[in-house]
């Protein structure tokens, strides 16, 4: 991955050269032990400005990983993953 797209406050914002996994889990840790924190995003096309966002228990943000390259056509034909999703509370 080299970026991270987010949404948060149904804005887009993104982050480069961040690991998924890693990102996820500070996130994780800040909702699971009760605390904010601070992420510094960009926010933007082109000429991406820094932005920082405050996430912690009842603050509502999507990570959605950006692969390296776009999905070939053999990848999109074989229809969606069978991957599921667990939501923590």
């Amino acid at each position: 991955m080299k970026r991270i797209g987010i949404i948060y406050g149904g804005r887009e914002f993104s982050i480069g050269e961040e690991s998924f996994e890693q990102m996820k889990a500070e996130i994780e840790e800040a909702m699971q032990s009760g605390r904010s924190a601070w992420i510094t995003v960009n926010h933007g096309e082109g000429r991406p400005q820094p932005a920082d966002l405050l996430v912690g228990p009842g603050i509502p943000i999507a990570l959605l990983p950006i692969p390296d390259e776009p999905p070939s056509p053999a990848d999109q034909a074989d229809g969606p993953s069978d991957q599921t999703s667990s939501v923590q509370s």
